[in-house]
């Protein structure tokens, strides 16, 4: 599958293409960077580092080693938040829909969220320029840069107004569980948008203070989190209201849902 993808990035086509012309031999000019390509692969590249695209939630994404690669899980995220929207959670009906993704990476949950609600007012944070630069460049490609609002900073920090969604795909693999991780996910992808700390949770921790403070009475915080610290999240969570945790399709807790207290 690798040296597929790689053979349709070399010939910029699709994978149809390449299944209707199977005679089809690489020209010298072709095959010189299919070999860097698939050198670059067998030291453990990423191949959408190598290729620079990841589809997430329909939508074809420029990534660089600056982010952490879009996986479908996070797509659960999304599905939680329209499914809450709709529903008619954590939104003040008498004004604008105001989301905030934080640590955005790539953007593809705030880009994902804009493309799906198109009156919502949505803002993604990360402290890393290099990551903004990336979002910035999706949210031009996908006519959506007058939509999102990026901010440079650490979480929410001097973000203005009341949010009714804090909306997050934070780092929280423990340290002490690096050894479980891919050994191309340690080696290449951002370690700050991977690792946590020792526990996994301290930036979790961290979020749902600042998060506290941002969103209005009744408005959710939904983030992606992962089964080995489910409990200490929920732990966490003490002092919220209606604390959900949502499984993935393999049924690891993958998604949790708190809201502030409206009194």
């Amino acid at each position: 599958m690798n040296a597929e993808l790689l053979l349709m990035f070399t010939l910029n086509c699709d994978r149809a293409y390449l299944f209707a012309h199977p005679e089809r031999e690489l020209t010298p000019d072709e095959e010189s960077p299919y070999e860097v390509a698939l050198a670059e692969r067998s030291r453990g590249v990423p191949a959408q580092y190598i290729t620079g695209h990841q589809e997430f939630w329909g939508m074809d994404l420029i990534v660089s080693p600056a982010v952490l690669i879009p996986r479908p899980e996070t797509e659960h995220v999304i599905e939680t938040v329209l499914e809450l929207h709709a529903a008619g959670a954590g939104h003040q009906a008498s004004e604008k829909l105001r989301i905030v993704d934080v640590g955005t990476g790539s953007g593809c949950i705030a880009l994902a969220l804009a493309k799906d609600l198109p009156d919502a007012e949505v803002h993604a944070t990360d402290i890393s320029p290099a990551a903004l630069e990336v979002a910035r460049a999706n949210a031009a490609r996908h006519q959506l840069a007058h939509r999102v609002q990026f901010h440079q900073t650490d979480l929410v920090e001097g973000l203005p107004g009341e949010f009714d969604f804090v909306v997050s795909n934070p780092p929280y693999v423990g340290d002490s569980e690096e050894d479980t991780v891919q050994l191309e996910v340690r080696k290449f992808e951002p370690r700050n948008a991977v690792f946590a700390g020792p526990r996994g949770t301290e930036v979790i921790a961290r979020l749902i203070l600042k998060a506290h403070t941002v969103l209005h009475p009744g408005g959710r915080l939904v983030m992606e989190i992962s089964g080995t610290i489910a409990e200490e999240v929920r732990k966490l969570l003490q002092g919220w209201q209606n604390v959900q945790i949502r499984p993935d399709l393999q049924t690891i807790p993958r998604v949790v849902i708190a809201q502030k207290a409206t009194t």
